[in-house]
């Protein structure tokens, strides 16, 4: 995707040892601040993973300064195009882990991970073998407008439900197993779970979905990249409009790319509706809500009249 223009965003991880967090965590928010950059960034004792926006100005004199200290001299960054209001918001903050996934707390990816595959030996693997499982790791509403064609979806609500599912995997256990995720830092715990829990070969794309669709914008991965920024969805390739279209509204399942909230509040679940089903973002109510919403009006008109 082009990453030229007035704004960029970068996209990166690193798990190195932190010795204090709340020091990284200080210096990430006064640097950030300083060059009007916006984004999420969590700091955890095993490491740095951030997305963040800013002028290109500005994510060049972040990078240089973030290069410059020894623990991120390779740090591998991901570039896209911005608009300069992706993000609300500037957020620095301290966790337990860089990427939650509660199981995976005491597991080290510089210990044990699996085999990082190139996109092109990615590409590679899944036309000349046939014992090769992609399982995709993102949480299943990513997962909706695009994925690697073929790909595993586990039934888990997000990924911190991988420790939950793993019967459910079981099966893939003596084949080629592929964990995929966007940027690279899911796979990195995800492969290395399934390592300690007796998978024999595991592999993973090497700077993940993005670095893969950075190669090849119109090869196995179909639809859109999901993005936790204000474009929710982006396209690789020279149209920017991605491979295809496979995500469907959720209301009339036609084909459609336009993530909103429930408008229930007490729901808010994130779907994908399209423009016929609710042409206001913000008033869009998903499948289960709408029907409750209109049984709760039948009811009030009866009770009225």
């Amino acid at each position: 995707m082009n990453s030229d223009g007035e704004f960029q965003v970068l996209l990166f991880y690193k798990y190195v040892p932190i010795a204090d967090p709340t020091a990284l965590m200080l210096s990430q928010k006064e640097l950030c601040g300083r060059l009007g950059m916006t984004g999420r960034t969590i700091v955890a004792s095993e490491g740095i993973n951030a997305t963040l926006e800013g002028s290109t100005d500005a994510v060049a004199e972040y990078v240089r300064v973030m290069r410059a200290d020894s623990r991120f001299t390779d740090l591998d960054i991901k570039y896209s195009g911005g608009t300069g209001k992706l993000f609300p918001r500037l957020s620095v903050k301290v966790r337990k882990e860089i990427v939650s996934s509660y199981w995976g707390v005491n597991l080290d990816p510089k210990k044990m991970t699996g085999t990082y595959l190139e996109p092109e030996a990615f590409e590679q693997m899944r036309l000349s073998h046939d014992d090769v499982v992609v399982i995709d790791m993102r949480n299943d509403y990513e997962f909706l407008v695009g994925h690697f064609d073929g790909s595993v979806l586990p039934p888990m609500k997000n990924f911190r439900d991988l420790a939950q599912v793993l019967p459910a995997l079981e099966q893939y256990k003596n084949k080629k197993v592929v964990p995929v995720c966007t940027g690279g830092i899911r796979c990195e715990k995800a492969s290395a779970f399934l390592k300690q829990n007796g998978f024999k070969e595991v592999y993973q794309i090497h700077g993940g979905m993005v670095r893969y669709l950075e190669k090849f914008p119109y090869g196995m991965f179909k639809g859109k990249l999901y993005v936790f920024d204000g474009r929710n969805a982006i396209g690789y390739g020279k149209d920017g409009k991605g491979n295809g279209v496979v995500g469907r509204c959720g209301r009339c399942q036609q084909e459609a790319e336009r993530y909103v909230n429930c408008a229930n509040l007490a729901c808010h679940d994130h779907f994908i509706c399209c423009e016929q089903c609710e042409p206001d973002p913000d008033k869009a109510y998903c499948s289960h809500c709408a029907v409750e919403s209109v049984a709760g009006l039948s009811m009030l008109s009866v009770s009225k009249i």
